[in-house]
């Protein structure tokens, strides 16, 4: 089986939609597909349809979760020997040829979000980081051209 790297808070974040998901949603959609059923004929039932297309949602994404969370592989950045070099849960501050700087997590596939500050480690700015220690410069291949970064601060937190 194929290990996915994943911090210790993606791994609880998942775990926790996984048994929010069949402990209470699953439930619920349960509970509106006996209710619509109650109305009679489901051949034209919208309430019937969509809790049935609800249901079709919920149980995909318990199947994905279930995968997701067998196949981890917990990596706690802070049980690591700190030292200067980006590894999988650091966090890196960065700053381009103009002055602006930029701080990223380095993480997992399913915990990625740019607007959090978290990028995956096998997208194109997280490959071209990996390995390189403060100081060092990386290019990046972007759509818009090659970017250059300057690695400033490397932090296991």
């Amino acid at each position: 089986m194929i290990r996915n790297p994943m911090t210790p808070e993606g791994y609880a974040a998942r775990v926790a939609e996984l048994d929010h998901l069949k402990s209470v949603v699953r439930g619920g959609i349960v509970r509106d597909i006996e209710e619509a059923r109650a109305h009679g004929d489901i051949s034209e039932n919208a309430e019937y349809e969509d809790a049935k297309e609800r249901q079709a949602l919920c149980e995909g994404r318990i199947n994905a979760l279930e995968g997701i969370v067998a196949s981890s592989e917990i990596i706690d950045v802070k049980k690591l020997t700190p030292s200067d070099r980006v590894v999988f849960g650091t966090t890196v501050t960065l700053e381009n040829p103009e002055g602006v700087e930029r701080t990223w997590r380095i993480v997992g596939e399913e915990e990625a979000s740019v607007e959090d500050g978290r990028i995956s480690f096998k997208s194109p700015l997280g490959r071209s980081l990996i390995g390189h220690s403060e100081g060092e410069e990386v290019v990046v291949p972007a759509p818009s051209g090659r970017q250059i970064w300057e690695i400033i601060e490397v932090q296991y937190i």
